[in-house]
């Protein structure tokens, strides 16, 4: 489980993001449930650990303008186990993407100071099925 707490009215929780030869960086960011990708860092942070560059991309902004930003490989520890990830580059806070919380549950309590906690979702067995109860 990774957990966070609501600042300034975002859902913030730390991250430790790796680069080439053992460089880190353990970073707080924001989950942005309108973000669609894995996970954004502003440049300085990019440079500092070193990431290799991978593509360019294209999105779309909240206010419908289209940007063009740089992709980069790297690794982050999420739910203490350590992921490869595509990390765009764009000059914002870091962001938590929806495609990190694939498989996840993600509770905030929206107040100041408020908890914010992402949980591994379960595997359930598929409708009209039970599972085999050992005797």
């Amino acid at each position: 489980m990774i957990t966070g707490r609501v600042t300034d009215r975002e859902a913030r929780v730390k991250l430790i993001v790796r680069g080439p030869r053992k460089r880190e960086r353990t970073i707080p960011a924001v989950i942005d449930t309108g973000y669609t990708a894995f996970l954004a860092l502003p440049p300085p942070l990019i440079a500092s650990l070193h990431l290799s560059w991978k593509s360019s991309g294209r999105g779309t902004l909240a206010d419908g303008s289209a940007c063009l930003f740089d992709v980069y490989s790297g690794k982050v520890v999420w739910d203490g186990k350590e992921r490869s990830v595509l990390i765009d580059e764009v000059d914002t806070d870091p962001l938590v993407g929806m495609a990190l919380l694939i498989g996840y549950e993600l509770k905030i309590e929206n107040r100041p100071g408020g908890r914010v906690t992402i949980k591994r979702i379960g595997r359930r067995p598929a409708h009209g099925t039970r599972r085999r109860q050992d005797r």
